[in-house]
């Protein structure tokens, strides 16, 4: 259910409570006397500008990271960096919003002027780009890698993101305006020809650094299956043949092995070769789930710098010891 609709006046006057209390530290009671209602109408106040995200918060939990886990994940499969988050129990939710701090934490580290920056699509790169807060402007380029998926998914679309990055860096955003799947290869062949798509395309391939997540085949972690835009059957498919996972929609086999799949020459995205040769390449996945997506990412070189958790962490290293 979307969030209530409520009038300028009423916003207003939650904004004002929330401030009060939140910002000012003044407690319910003093609130009352103020805005003269009573400390039960100040409290219900207070619960509905939550409810209607007038008032939002947010919890900045310390990140913690595995050094020893970091250090065997980069020898183990010739990283450029990793990062491994610990104290990893919470809600799938929860590790999502923590994974994307830890990512921003080292993209703020990476990000230099001139570069040209690439964002696929997704939640784990939408949790980057929410948690990104620079000090200040970047002049950078940002290029969406990964055609857009549809209006029903604008919060982690490849356009969004690219728009919220460059609103955040202060700097300027080339999308890819073709749609991520279309009917047949010819489609694809005919839109890659385009000189907006090619234009974009070209930049893609001239990235310093990718942003991207980890897709996988298993439907209750898929956001392809998720967002509406493969059936069911498809994944079925996919694992048949031995697919666990993929980036920028190339899909990939737990070795790495990326075959030319009569899917992929539907889809408008940058292609296998060029994603390999990004000079950084930063995968953001965690959870027991994505474990088999990520081994494949990394067999199948898409990924140098890795964002995770511990407890997938323990599970890659256990599986290639």
């Amino acid at each position: 259910m979307g969030v209530q609709k409520i009038s300028r006046e009423r916003s207003d006057l939650l904004a004002d409570v929330g401030e009060m209390y939140y910002n000012q530290g003044l407690n319910q009671t003093q609130i009352a006397d103020q805005i003269g209602v009573d400390r039960s109408m100040v409290s219900r106040m207070l619960s509905e500008a939550r409810k209607k995200n007038v008032v939002e918060i947010r919890i900045n939990r310390p990140l913690t990271s595995d050094r020893f886990m970091e250090e065997s994940l980069i020898s183990q499969f010739n990283l450029h960096r990793a990062y491994v988050l610990t104290d990893s129990s919470e809600d799938n939710q929860q590790l999502l919003q923590r994974l994307g701090s830890a990512g921003a934490a080292v993209l703020k580290e990476m990000l230099a002027p001139d570069m040209v920056l690439g964002l696929s699509w997704g939640t784990a790169v939408s949790a980057v780009v929410d948690a990104v807060e620079p000090d200040e402007p970047i002049p950078l380029r940002i290029v969406q890698l990964v055609g857009a998926m549809g209006a029903q998914n604008r919060a982690y679309d490849g356009p969004g993101l690219v728009q919220r990055m460059g609103q955040k860096l202060g700097c300027e955003g080339y999308f890819l305006n073709a749609p991520f799947l279309v009917d047949d290869p010819e489609m694809a062949e005919a839109l890659l020809e385009n000189h907006n798509v090619r234009e974009a395309i070209t930049l893609a391939r001239q990235c310093d650094l990718a942003v991207v997540g980890v897709g996988s085949t298993e439907p209750q972690f898929s956001s392809f299956y998720k967002a509406g835009y493969v059936p069911l059957k498809y994944l079925y498919d996919l694992r048949t043949v031995g697919m666990v996972g993929d980036v920028c929609g190339r899909h990939f086999d737990l070795e790495g092995e990326t075959p030319e799949l009569e899917f992929h020459k539907r889809i408008i995205t940058i292609g296998k070769q060029y994603l390999r040769t990004i000079p950084y390449r930063m995968g953001v996945a965690g959870g027991i789930g994505k474990v088999k997506p990520i081994l494949g990412a990394l067999r199948a070189g898409y990924i140098n710098i890795l964002i995770t958790d511990n407890n997938a962490a323990e599970q890659l290293l256990e599986m290639t010891s």
